[in-house]
């Protein structure tokens, strides 16, 4: 990304280059993205600043954790559940993973088909999608109402560390309202799909040019990144 400056009318105008060129781009009236959609762009970014968001959060609750000279609680007992008499740790935390990772390849089938305008194929995947990002974010309800009946809060906790509260709410619940808004974003665009708003080219809330199924992809790029951090959070919280 360049500015362009006039030179001799039989030559090729020059371009500024480094830094400069970019803020000149920026700055133009051309598309600072060239080759790429605005909405595509736009996602990329908003993508960028929350990897920034949850990188901060889960350093921060790295830092806590290390420097507390109170034991950390552990995630074994504090995330286990009584089956059948059976003390089994982790178990929910596994099929909530199960669940959004599986829900990441409906979605990519679903991008597929968009693709390909089938219809009716990729509003189906997309609305199954959803149910699986709102049985996870049930399932993250029931844990939270859990570990709130057995004294969690954020100040403190009866196993040990009183910054464990904190942190899980923070984070886990931050994730979760990044699922339950792609959920309902699931849902709207699937419905605008399945009504052919995308060929028909009927005006209207997220709705793009005609034949043009992009925002299905738009919306997979948001989907698969809420799933990415979910293995982090997995990693650094559930199994550290």
């Amino acid at each position: 990304m360049a500015e362009t400056v006039l030179t001799d009318p039989g030559q090729s105008p020059a371009r500024l280059e480094g830094w400069r060129g970019i803020a000149a781009d920026w700055a133009s009236d051309q598309r600072a993205f060239k080759d790429v959609s605005w909405g595509k762009a736009m996602m990329w970014i908003f993508l960028l600043s929350d990897t920034f968001i949850f990188s901060c959060f889960l350093l921060s609750y790295m830092t806590a954790r290390m420097s507390t000279t109170v034991p950390w609680p552990n995630p074994s007992e504090v995330f286990a559940l009584e089956i059948a008499g059976q003390h089994i740790p982790l178990i929910l935390i596994a099929i909530m993973t199960f669940v959004l990772i599986s829900s990441s390849g409906t979605m990519a089938m679903a991008v597929n088909f968009g693709y390909r305008r089938d219809r009716f194929r990729t509003a189906a995947l997309m609305l199954v999608t959803a149910a699986f990002g709102a049985a996870f974010v049930g399932m993250q309800a029931f844990e939270w109402t859990k570990l709130i009946m057995e004294g969690v809060r954020p100040w403190g906790n009866p196993w040990g560390a009183p910054q464990f509260g904190a942190s899980f709410f923070m984070i886990t619940g931050f994730h979760g309202t990044h699922v339950t808004f792609g959920v309902i974003f699931l849902i709207a665009i699937a419905r605008k799909v399945l009504r052919g708003d995308f060929d028909v080219e009927r005006r209207g809330f997220f709705t793009s040019r005609k034949g043009h199924y992009e925002i299905v992809e738009i919306t997979g790029l948001y989907w698969h990144f809420v799933d990415l951090v979910w293995v982090f959070i997995f990693a650094f919280f559930y199994l550290w």
